[in-house]
């Protein structure tokens, strides 16, 4: 599903002439199977973060390859990249990140407008979507009229609404309490074992890591114990 080789990226700072070179990942190979849920772990400055902007097309890599359900996707341009985002990567994000201005029913609905699906279908989807994740009937509120664990279930229902295979989350539940954390974590794993979906979760809660097949450690920019296997569920 991925496959990422010999993936090595860099920030400069300074003036062009005086640039200094930061490595943040070196070397990075990995493999994440299809339906796997596998979370990535590490220091605060690891390259966690880094890690998921360049699999999502984000940044592009210094130098190596990234491979995405068999399509070699490093050198895409910015326009073949949205439409492979728009086909394939949902994304869950810890600050949400909601269009204020819009509805619930309009953050959801937005992903569909952009495709240009056709309104009676698009109705019928975000509807759909609003039942799945226990939203029914907040479908007219905005964001600020939501709390914590509800803006996430809406964020969570604009990350499906396109049916991806591969969902990229960046601390899903970092702003959430424990309670609605489980909530969340549960519905992953639902969604993991009856869809088949592929999460990749940066997180630094061992809460959240322990619902993975797999964890990934990175340690200054490096993969350590990239193997160890997870067995516990919530």
């Amino acid at each position: 599903m991925i496959e990422v080789n010999q993936l090595n990226h860099s920030f400069f700072i300074g003036k062009k002439n005086k640039r200094q070179e930061v490595p943040v990942l070196k070397q990075i190979n990995l493999t994440i199977d299809e339906g796997e849920i596998v979370s990535v772990v590490g220091r605060s400055g690891s390259g966690k973060s880094t890690l998921l902007n360049l699999l999502s097309g984000y940044i592009k890599p210094t130098s190596g390859e990234v491979s995405i359900k068999g399509e070699e996707v490093t050198h895409f341009s910015e326009a073949q990249w949205a439409d492979f985002r728009a086909a394939h990567l949902g994304f869950i994000f810890q600050s949400f990140q909601l269009i204020p201005s819009m509805t619930a029913y309009q953050n959801v609905e937005l992903p569909l407008v952009m495709n240009g699906m056709a309104e009676k279908e698009r109705q019928q989807a975000v509807e759909a979507m609003f039942q799945r994740v226990n939203l029914h009937g907040y479908e007219a509120h905005y964001p600020s009229e939501l709390s914590g664990g509800q803006q996430q279930r809406v964020s969570v229902a604009r990350a499906l609404i396109m049916n991806p295979p591969i969902i990229l989350a960046d601390e899903p539940t970092g702003s959430l309490d424990m309670e609605t954390e489980q909530e969340l974590l549960t519905f992953i794993k639902q969604l993991n074992q009856e869809e088949n979906i592929t999460f990749v979760i940066i997180t630094h809660d061992e809460v959240v890591a322990s619902i993975a097949d797999r964890t990934i450690h990175l340690e200054d920019g490096h993969i350590v114990n990239g193997e160890e296997e997870a067995s516990h569920e919530v």
